[in-house]
């Protein structure tokens, strides 16, 4: 199996645990906005890891519907975690307003119309559970949490991160909406906006000084932007490519 990735890269030593941003859900995509722990970038072989977003998985739902998920692993994928609720690990909310494996739409049409969900995922400074909100609704909505103890402590690298994955031979899907993120339009281009940090005290704030790292490992395929501040957007980037990546 083969991973393309985009990545967005924070350190976080010393200011944040955690990020919220607004992710696009264009048809095609699979992104993921995760916290990641003793991160040896750009391969990730030592880390551990709690992720939320968007995704598509025809291996996982056996069709193209954008769903939103939730993954943990101690070992990068090895012998520990799962994806949802498929072994103990994410505890959702009663009633809560999106689920892991639910779908989320509408999709955005390209060229005429974006959607899009606000996710965050914070390290809660009194339980110290991950807990996962949604925020583009009338009022913040709780998802649920990762109990602490699965990745315990404050991660040293956070990654907002797009990819994608297909067997090894095979051509590769669409990454965001199916377009390299050259015009940075939001009707046509898959985005992180509002992109936001944890403090240790459980406040946000603008990652104005914080190191970040681009990570694209397949550019001749897919792409993303520099991270930009716009009015309406605050911090943000964009990425994606077409399909047809090989090798």
């Amino acid at each position: 199996m083969y991973k393309p990735r985009i990545s967005l890269l924070c350190d976080t030593q010393s200011q944040a645990n955690s990020t919220a941003s607004e992710l696009k859900c264009p048809y095609g995509v699979h992104q993921i906005n995760k916290t990641i722990k003793n991160q040896e970038h750009p391969y990730w072989s030592h880390a551990n890891k709690t992720a939320t977003s968007p995704q598509i998985s025809t291996y996982l739902y056996n069709n193209r519907d954008i769903r939103f998920f939730t993954y943990w692993t101690r070992d990068v994928y090895n012998s520990t975690g799962c994806y949802n609720l498929r072994c103990p690990g994410f505890v959702p909310a009663n009633g809560a307003a999106l689920v892991p494996g639910q779908a989320v739409a509408p999709p955005s049409v390209y060229g005429e119309q974006d959607h899009y969900v606000t996710i965050s995922l914070n390290k809660d400074p009194n339980s110290g559970d991950w807990v996962v909100y949604r925020h583009d609704l009338e009022t913040p909505s709780y998802l649920g949490h990762f109990p602490g103890d699965i990745c315990p402590g404050t991660p040293g690298t956070l990654a907002l991160t797009g990819f994608v994955s297909y067997q090894k031979g095979a051509q590769g899907p669409p990454m965001g909406s199916g377009h390299l993120p050259n015009d940075q339009d939001d009707k046509k281009t898959a985005y992180f906006k509002h992109m936001k940090l944890y403090d240790g005290k459980g406040h946000t704030v603008d990652p104005i000084t914080t190191p970040m790292v681009r990570v694209v490992d397949r550019p001749d395929c897919y792409d993303e932007t520099s991270v930009i501040v716009k009015i309406k957007s605050g911090y943000m980037f964009y990425y994606g490519g077409p399909p047809g990546c090989k090798g």
